[in-house]
């Protein structure tokens, strides 16, 4: 995925990101001194939460912007610019961990993410990570899909959301051994009175690259108005989010 971000906007609107990640780092099972990488790292928000809990960690994300944003605010911390399909860790770790970034990379591409994992792990190391799991936002793409159609356009799926089924086979294939996986509604609070359309700006841009302006903005009207009555209660936008928790060893 050629995702553009503005780390700025996806810090301040879009906090839940992370929040919600903190729940994921208690499948961690290391002891302190341990070594961790955070895969598509952000901000560095939970690479930060992965050191303070005692662990000697390296973030490594794709985007130059949120890099430059935790480099500032974490200077303690290594930062490392990688695609996560393409990257080698200097040294074996214990704990490759990631939230909220798998459902980014193609099918195609996550056996490729999957072998640079397990190739990044000692013996005995752990793979931890949450992902949009199998319909996660489904309402949202099956409306804006509706809306393309009807101004022209193709909506082609911008993310991967496998079921566990799927996905175990996935990392069995390439040597690990599944011990933990949920796949569970979390409907996510949007923030402010604009929430479902500033959520579809930030995540499904990619869709749009070839939708004129004046389309855009009529499929993004057409779309949140569709969907007020499903995702729009007590004067709060939510998202449809299904996730997929994973813990597999090597």
């Amino acid at each position: 995925m050629n995702q553009d971000w503005n780390a700025g906007e996806y810090t301040s609107g879009f906090s839940f990101v992370y929040k919600y990640g903190q729940d994921v780092l208690t499948l961690i099972d290391a002891p302190e001194g341990s070594s961790v990488i955070d895969l598509g790292c952000g901000t560095g928000i939970l690479t930060n939460a992965l050191r303070e809990k005692g662990y000697n960690v390296t973030g490594i994300d794709a985007s130059d912007d949120m890099l430059k944003k935790a480099r500032a605010n974490f200077p303690e911390i290594s930062f490392i610019q990688a695609d996560a399909t393409d990257f080698k860790a200097n040294a074996p770790v214990d704990v490759v961990f990631s939230n909220a970034v798998l459902h980014w990379i193609d099918r195609d591409n996550q056996p490729k993410m999957i072998r640079c994992v397990y190739d990044a792990l000692k013996p005995g190391g752990q793979f931890v990570f949450e992902m949009g799991g199998y319909r996660c936002a489904g309402m949202i793409h099956d409306e804006l899909a509706s809306a393309f159609r009807r101004y022209g356009y193709d909506y082609v799926m911008p993310f991967f959301f496998p079921a566990i089924g799927e996905y175990a086979a996935m990392l069995e294939a390439e040597g690990f051994s599944v011990r933990y996986a949920l796949l569970f509604d979390r409907p996510t609070e949007l923030t402010g009175d604009n929430g479902l359309y500033d959520w579809i700006n930030m995540f499904v841009n990619i869709p749009f690259r070839a939708v004129s302006i004046d389309d855009k903005e009529n499929i993004l009207r057409d779309t949140v108005d569709a969907l007020r009555g499903k995702l729009f209660h007590d004067g709060k936008w939510f998202a449809d989010y299904v996730r997929l928790r994973i813990k597999a060893v090597k």
